[in-house]
């Protein structure tokens, strides 16, 4: 695995943990030499996870749409920046860079970008692994969603089990690896 995707708010959110798991992450993928392919920002959970790549020497790829640069506030000390023209090239250019994707806490376009990987991997267009940094709990209640999703019959048990779940950046990491 040489870059994984990394979907994760703009915002820092409410509770100081939040950033600090975004940031370990950013630094144990740089550890590991693996590459972070995100959304460019610099701000928020997004900025966390590029300037602790960063900081550890590791490699970080932006791609932002030309209309977010200033939005966002595109991140100015990353190793690659791409600027597409809309969110859809944005995820399209972020799933050709990378081998995987984790999701970390955020808002409506992390969930739209995290289930549009999973949606591409059901429908067999890759075969990435594909993780939920579920910090604090964060996601319990969308995974209670899922398994119910499975129970009603409108999910696959093992569409739902390629879903990698973890609390902790190495436990999550570690599934992604096998």
């Amino acid at each position: 695995m040489k870059r994984l995707a990394v979907f994760c708010g703009s915002s820092a959110g409410t509770d100081p943990v939040y950033l600090h798991q975004a940031r370990l992450l950013g630094e144990t993928l740089a550890g590991k030499k693996i590459g972070v392919v995100y959304g460019g920002a610099s701000v928020g959970l997004m900025g966390a996870v590029a300037d602790g790549a960063l900081a550890a020497g590791g490699s970080v790829t932006g791609v932002i749409p030309a209309f977010l640069k200033t939005r966002e506030i595109e991140h100015r000390g990353l190793t690659t920046l791409e600027v597409v023209e809309n969110m859809h090239q944005r995820k399209q250019r972020i799933a050709e860079l990378s081998d995987g994707a984790i999701a970390l806490p955020g808002g409506f376009g992390t969930l739209e970008e995290l289930f549009e990987v999973l949606t591409w991997g059901q429908l067999g267009l890759h075969q990435k692994p594909i993780g939920l940094l579920n910090t604090g709990g964060f996601y319990d209640d969308l995974l209670r969603w899922l398994d119910k999703a499975v129970s009603a019959g409108f999910l696959k048990k093992q569409n739902r089990e390629t879903i990698l779940v973890s609390e902790v950046v190495g436990g999550l990491l570690e599934k992604m690896m096998v």
